[in-house]
């Protein structure tokens, strides 16, 4: 704490309005004292002698003249081994821990210590006397999981230093100095295994930023081949309330190729969050057949925690991606839903009286939803290894009409749209991602040239379907019907995929490749039938054929038999075209022969 304080004289939901005597600072964090009660709050705006403040706990009990206590710090984030595993609240909180300090009913003002200060960590110095060391450098390590956690000095050191001495190999706390640094003016200080750090700064102690291209493979065909995601990219996933924007999240989080997923429901309290938090620690991670919680760190806010508790939410779990990030790993960051964090945005721009923007958000919407992606990207480290945080936001625009402030202020930002369709999601097309609206600037696990051709398909499918609408099957030409049938065969045996399915819920890349191969052959081959509905019969017997090679295991003798099968009813149905033509030549030759 700080000499500066402050007096209650305004409080307006849960903004409160200090007069302050001293020096504070925006995003400063003060105390506001309510009987033996201290509720954790945020400098947002100063004005003269006053300043404006956003509480992270219900405001009731609180009246003029209450005192307010500053900090002198800014809201930060503890950084440190054990992070991994845990449940936060938007003010990194281990929920559990307070679940035992309270019961169901979380008090206010109560707040506990981010990473437990008892366990020991078994840590290996990698620097030495002598070595000359900046941010980020790595100083030693200690095990964490299945990684290698980098105890690095700590972000805020812009200088140059001398490392003085380092712990030997051995047991510590993360309170204990494991490093002796001497800054050029010769003072010494000690380094601890754990930091602070603000939320709202981004970490930058890296060489070089690159350009995100290698995909970030989520196993969901329809993503992976179409519109992929990059490592170091970022992505949105808009769509009305029950298209499964939440049930994309988890399955993109447990099947992701990459180091670390950070959830942060920063909006959803309801059975989306209780969901997770059940379901997750009992997920086996394919990549360890351990608990998927072991790689995996969740905040969310619970429900007596006001809305300003949600921008909290969305800036804690970006900079603890960062910092892992720093390690050299790559971390996947999902946010859900960022439509409640603009909300609160609107909320709290109200209060400070604003001018308003388009549906009352604030003007700046669109210039903190950038800020926010912009954190993500591809690094290159000091030590020459490579990072990534990907972030992928959920948007949930009411009646999912896309034209809405917060979805246009993201697809400004973002590299990929998945966009959710109400339609496809009724029609139980899962996942629910609409093939002609989704776009992405990356590149794909399989050939641009490719899928841009099978894209044409579906495209040309889906304009021969509204056709139909209008003038019926029988008033559509049997070409036109075919190529609505190779369409409708693409959508059901490769952008759908059965998220129960034990196969086919996760799908490798070298699959995707394989199977993709097949399914141009079919959608090339020049299928000729007699009528529409041999051709209907034909397109129904292939898929059922290639359903079930979706379901089996990858290049089992099972896999092989049905891809042999399917061949050869592609083969027999070209076969087939060609003995009708022959006959056909036959009889008319054999008539001009009569005749004659």
């Amino acid at each position: 704490m700080t000499d500066t304080k402050g007096t209650v004289i305004g409080v307006n939901g849960n903004m409160v309005t200090a007069q302050v005597d001293g020096v504070v600072s925006l995003n400063e964090v003060g105390y506001v004292l309510v009987g033996d009660k201290k509720l954790k709050s945020e400098v947002i705006r100063i004005k003269g002698d006053n300043a404006e403040m956003q509480v992270f706990e219900m405001t009731k009990g609180i009246g003029v003249g209450n005192t307010v206590e500053f900090t002198g710090d800014l809201l930060a984030v503890e950084l440190g081994p054990g992070l991994l595993g845990q449940i936060f609240d938007g003010l990194q909180n281990p929920l559990p821990k307070l679940a035992e300090a309270c019961g169901f009913f979380l008090d206010r003002g109560v707040y506990i210590e981010a990473l437990p200060k008892d366990r020991k960590w078994e840590f290996t110095p990698r620097a030495k006397p002598g070595d000359k060391v900046t941010a980020a450098d790595t100083l030693g390590t200690v095990p964490e999981g299945i990684f290698e956690h980098r105890i690095m000095v700590p972000f805020n050191r812009f200088d140059e230093y001398t490392v003085v001495k380092v712990a030997e190999k051995g047991s510590y706390t993360i309170d204990t100095p494991v490093a002796e640094l001497k800054d050029p003016h010769g003072e010494t200080f000690p380094v601890t295994m754990s930091f602070h750090w603000p939320v709202k700064r981004a970490v930058t102690a890296y060489a070089e930023r690159l350009r995100p291209r290698e995909p970030m493979v989520t196993k969901v065909r329809l993503i992976d081949t179409f519109i992929p995601v990059a490592k170091g990219g970022t992505y949105c996933i808009p769509g009305p309330f029950g298209a499964g924007k939440t049930v994309l999240q988890q399955v993109t989080s447990r099947n992701a190729e990459v180091d670390i997923v950070i959830i942060a429901a920063c909006g959803e309290r309801a059975g989306e969050v209780v969901e997770t938090l059940r379901e997750f620690p009992e997920l086996l991670d394919p990549r360890t057949g351990k608990s998927l919680m072991d790689r995996t760190i969740i905040i969310c806010n619970t429900s007596s925690m006001p809305v300003a508790a949600r921008e909290a939410s969305v800036y804690t779990a970006v900079t603890l991606a960062e910092y892992y990030r720093q390690m050299g790993l790559h971390v996947l960051l999902l946010a859900d839903s960022t439509s409640r964090w603009a909300q609160a945005m609107r909320e709290m721009s109200g209060r400070l009286e604003e001018i308003p923007g388009e549906e009352a958000f604030p003007a700046y919407l669109e210039s903190v939803i950038a800020g926010f992606y912009e954190r993500a990207g591809l690094v290159r480290l000091r030590d020459g290894s490579v990072g990534s945080v990907t972030i992928g936001g959920t948007v949930s625009p009411a009646g999912g009409n896309f034209e809405e402030p917060v979805t246009q202020a993201t697809l400004k930002v973002v590299g990929a749209f998945h966009g959710l369709s109400r339609e496809r999601s009724d029609a139980r097309k899962y996942p629910a991602i609409h093939p002609l609206e989704s776009w992405s600037k990356y590149t794909g696990v399989v050939d641009p040239e490719m899928t841009a051709y099978v894209q044409g398909i579906v495209f040309r499918g889906n304009e021969v379907s509204q056709m139909m609408k209008v003038v019926g099957e029988e008033g559509t030409s049997l070409e036109d019907y075919i190529v609505f049938l190779k369409s409708d065969f693409v959508d059901s045996v490769y952008l759908q995929q059965n998220s129960f399915d034990p196969v086919d819920s996760s799908v490798s890349t070298e699959r995707q490749r394989h199977i993709f191969k097949l399914l141009l052959d079919i959608v090339t081959a020049d299928i000729e039938a007699a009528d529409k509905e041999e051709a209907r019969s034909f397109f129904y017997r292939m898929r059922q054929k290639f359903l079930d090679y979706n379901g089996t295991e990858w290049q089992s003798d099972d896999f092989f038999t049905l891809e042999k099968e399917i061949a050869a009813m592609l083969e027999e149905k070209k076969l087939g075209v060609l003995q009708e033509a022959a006959e056909l030549v036959e009889k008319v030759a054999s008539g001009r022969k009569k005749h004659a």
